[in-house]
């Protein structure tokens, strides 16, 4: 009988050990990959003019991204959007007027990458500010929105359009770090 209850308690420790063993191997990958942000910046004595008509109010600028991703900003007619230029030259309209307000509109001073780092630096989302007037009889009233788009092999899109609040910051990374498997936001225009 003794040995029946070494044997078992001795079956109990070793199956102990080795989950205990097996969890400490086991990756943490909200660890391994941390999620950081790069910015850049992009006001126009930072970014390349490459088009600019004032007769039909469309200008558009090239600023330099990371890790050989750029932004194509265009204005067109006061409403402003970004196009992702992959490093292997595809673009990805973003379309703000469409997707987050026709209103006229301009972008905040930087954008903000989230990114891992895994051995080289792999962005997986970008967050933008987009200051619009939605109001035609107050032009002064200005609604500062924060715009998410997700970065994948697959797909290149806005996600999030965040409200002005004082955790949207917060908010924005938190939808940013985790917009691998959310769907692109629809165009508001029919």
């Amino acid at each position: 009988m003794r040995w029946i209850i070494f044997f078992t308690t001795l079956l109990v420790i070793f199956t102990s050990l080795s989950i205990k063993a097996k969890q400490s191997f086991t990756p943490n990958l909200s660890t391994q990959n941390k999620i950081e942000s790069i910015y850049t910046d992009l006001s126009s004595d930072k970014c390349k003019t490459l088009e600019l008509d004032e007769e039909s109010a469309f200008s558009s600028q090239l600023c330099q991204g990371i890790e050989g991703y750029k932004l194509l900003i265009e204005d067109f007619d006061a409403r402003t959007s970004i196009t992702i230029v992959s490093p292997d030259g595809k673009k990805h309209p973003l379309r703000y007027p469409e997707v987050i307000t026709y209103g006229f509109s301009s972008l905040g001073e930087k954008a903000e990458w989230r990114v891992i780092r895994e051995g080289k630096i792999q962005p997986i989302a970008l967050i933008t500010r987009l200051n619009a007037n939605e109001n035609p009889e107050n032009y002064k009233k200005i609604t500062s929105y924060l715009v998410v788009s997700k970065i994948t092999k697959n797909k290149i899109c806005v996600v999030a359009k965040i409200l002005p609040t004082a955790d949207a910051n917060s908010k924005a990374r938190q939808i940013a770090d985790n917009s691998t498997n959310k769907p692109c936001l629809e165009s508001k225009i029919k």
